[in-house]
């Protein structure tokens, strides 16, 4: 991963440690969640920081555990994962003309771009300066893995001290949904998509239940926005 930001990487990488701030103070707890109920349900420590660095999926991961447990294969977990995951390719789309070509920072930036990453780029806006900068990127996801990975292993070793059946680990994650989500209502555009998101969700959940709906409400939504915004001129 090169570019010509790396002749300044110390200013580079401090700025995306402040940007990539609200990731780690939510990761590394949810990473320790996940390394405890993987423990907990008997599989292999190791395959937890594994699991973080060559999937890195937060909710996948934790249902990947579910179906480990419960003997499912691997091809069972990588089309479930598939699914749960396929709205990660809606987000690439608003950095394309940040990699005008294809090098090995975009591949990874690719890879790395969950949906916490892409909250807090998309809420630094384009008021912020440094979000613009070449190279800084790819530098907050290396960092928001970096935390991922460390709390799976934390919660690894943890593991076996920690009494099971303990409620609302998993929790964190959706807790940090909600921090995430307070920072961008602070703008008007975004507290309106905001507001049209939780719309859709609420009516989608009403009419068709909670199972399997993820990506027709996340439809609805991204429709309902474009058509506000168009209208909006």
């Amino acid at each position: 991963m090169t570019d010509h930001a790396l002749d300044l990487p110390m200013p580079l990488w401090r700025r995306a440690f402040v940007l990539s701030l609200p990731i780690l103070v939510g990761y590394v707890p949810i990473g320790i969640g996940f390394g405890v109920l993987w423990v907990q349900r008997g599989l292999d420590p190791l395959g937890a920081p594994l699991l973080g660095l060559v999937v890195y999926a937060g909710a996948s991961q934790f249902m990947a555990a579910a179906m480990l447990a419960a003997g499912q294969g691997p091809l069972e977990i990588a089309l479930a994962t598939l699914t749960m995951n396929a709205r990660h390719a809606l987000y690439g789309l608003a950095f394309l003309d940040r990699f005008p070509g294809w090098t090995a920072a975009k591949g990874y930036f690719a890879f790395a771009l969950t949906d916490e990453t892409y909250a807090v780029l998309a809420a630094a806006g384009p008021g912020r300066e440094d979000v613009r900068l070449p190279g800084i990127l790819w530098r907050v996801a290396v960092l928001n893995q970096a935390y991922w990975v460390i709390g799976c292993a934390l919660g690894a070793l943890a593991g076996g001290y920690v009494p099971a059946g303990i409620k609302g680990l998993d929790f964190a994650l959706t807790a940090l949904f909600v921090v995430l989500l307070l920072e961008q209502v602070r703008s008007g555009v975004t507290r309106r998509a905001a507001l049209v998101g939780g719309l859709a969700a609420a009516a989608g959940a009403a009419l068709f239940g909670t199972a399997n709906t993820l990506l027709p409400i996340m439809a609805a939504a991204l429709v309902a926005v474009a058509l506000l915004n168009r209208k909006a001129g």
